[in-house]
């Protein structure tokens, strides 16, 4: 990781910037003048946003929605992918917007400005990146990226990074707790609102620590979370004509890649099966229609006006959420306590489903029903309990189910079939490929970056390969 300058970091803003000609209003027209006085530390905010964006949204998470069996690489290059062919090459661009594209900006908010507010905004985003990136890659440098006075960092283990993450975020949650209140018009995120700031930077922290299989210390952060799905962190994309600023998994099926991705036009992933009442694996049941979500859920692989659901044009794509944070303390709560002691944060989750609020309004018509479970529905016998497995058993498998339906889109199905693959197998949803090995091996990880291998001298010496379990999941 060759030293990053000033220039670039420039650069990347005014690339990755949504509304790059207000931005940099005033400024030279010539970028080869530009110098770091010239530009207020809020302007590096939304270029490391963006970055984030793609590191979470973008091609990295489309290949762990098909190694968790929600996607299916239909031909060319996703075809190649789904069949286990991951080359370095794949990670260049998330590497990139990883350490420059976020590290470099917050750090640039954090070492100069004088508000508390965007200090503590940016430690959360970059806490976000690098826990994400942990739970990416393995061992990744941390401690030493970002210095100017270091151009090859150490590779941190794994499990180092994470508490890295988790002190920036609680870095940043301090500094938001002593920040005046206001709004920030590039924070594309929030606007600046530091409580919704402040739940999410606790929902992440139950994230990683759930990751880690520290289920108390997640439960703990959880119940500081995010109190509602209005306190969402999603990527909004505006949609303007021509700007390029269109729901990511969208824009790709439009352009060169129409037709190599999908869920259901060649043959349905794991993930609709599961949604459709007709077939064995269905999850529907006496209190359940999933109807409505399967249809938001099918992608047509040839794009165009047929995607009017998740992948619809200006679609949100979620970040950190409401589910999630409800889903962890439903988990955590039955495994540290009793089926009773979660029963109420995943009947939460499945009240609000019953709004309509898991669909757009596109589908918000069609048939739904999320009706409330009680622990006779998960003892033997009961609807959630047909092979007759402990109860608890029965109510976690049911958590660990929805986290894989509603995380659709996320990390969080591929997080959850590595976390679970291995200690926890008697509870984990069986992850299948549609035409994949049944038995494994699974990919465990996501290679590193080309550039990285190529420039950095603590590198090692070539990828271990995507099979090779990282720490947390040993």
């Amino acid at each position: 990781m060759k030293k990053i300058t000033y220039k670039i970091i420039i650069s990347l803003l005014l690339i990755f910037a949504v509304s790059c000609e207000k931005m940099v209003e005033g400024i030279n027209d010539n970028p080869n003048d530009i110098i770091v006085s010239d530009v207020e530390e809020r302007l590096f905010l939304t270029g490391a946003q963006l970055a984030n964006i793609q590191l979470n949204c973008g091609h990295l998470n489309r290949i762990s929605g098909m190694y968790s069996g929600q996607l299916i690489g239909y031909s060319s290059l996703y075809s190649n992918i789904y069949g286990f062919s991951l080359s370095t090459a794949e990670s260049n661009s998330e590497w990139f917007d990883l350490y420059v594209g976020v590290l470099s900006n917050t750090k640039q908010i954090a070492n100069n400005s004088s508000s508390q507010l965007l200090i503590g905004i940016s430690k959360i985003i970059e806490g976000h990146a690098i826990g994400t990136g942990a739970s990416l890659f393995g061992d990744i440098p941390f401690s030493e990226s970002g210095n100017p006075e270091i151009s090859d960092p150490i590779f941190d283990s794994q499990i180092d990074v994470y508490s890295g993450a988790i002190s920036l975020l609680d870095e940043g949650i301090s500094a938001l707790n002593s920040a005046s209140s206001g709004s920030v018009a590039e924070d594309i995120y929030f606007g600046g609102d530091k409580a919704k700031w402040i739940a999410a930077a606790y929902t992440l922290k139950a994230r990683f620590y759930l990751h880690q299989k520290n289920y108390a210390s997640a439960f703990t952060a959880a119940q500081n979370g995010i109190s509602s799905a209005s306190g969402d962190m999603k990527y909004n994309p505006p949609g303007a004509a021509g700007s390029g600023d269109r729901n990511l998994f969208w824009t790709i099926l439009e352009g060169s890649r129409s037709g190599d991705i999908g869920n259901s036009d060649q043959g349905e992933s794991y993930l609709i099966q599961m949604l459709d009442p007709a077939n064995a694996l269905s999850r529907n049941n006496a209190k359940t229609d999933e109807t409505a979500r399967k249809g938001f859920y099918t992608i047509d692989s040839s794009g165009g006006s047929a995607n009017t659901g998740i992948l619809e044009m200006t679609q949100p794509q979620n970040m950190v959420t409401y589910f999630e944070n409800q889903l962890i303390l439903a988990e955590c709560a039955a495994r540290n306590g009793t089926l009773t002691d979660g029963l109420p944060y995943l009947n939460a989750v499945r009240a609000w489903m019953n709004t309509g609020g898991h669909v757009n309004s596109n589908f918000q018509s069609e048939p739904y029903s999320y009706l409330a479970y009680d622990a006779a529905d998960f003892a033997s016998g009961g609807i959630e309990n047909s092979d007759n497995v402990d109860s608890k058993t029965a109510f976690l498998r049911e958590v660990i189910e929805e986290r894989y339906v509603s995380g659709f889109g996320m990390h969080m199905p591929y997080n959850d079939s590595r976390r679970l693959r291995k200690s926890d197998s008697g509870i984990a949803v069986p992850y299948i490929l549609f035409d994949g090995p049944q038995n494994g091996p699974w990919p465990e990880r996501m290679p590193y970056a080309t550039t990285e291998l190529n420039s950095n001298s603590n590198a090692p010496a070539e990828d271990p390969g995507i099979f090779v379990v990282t720490r947390v999941n040993q």
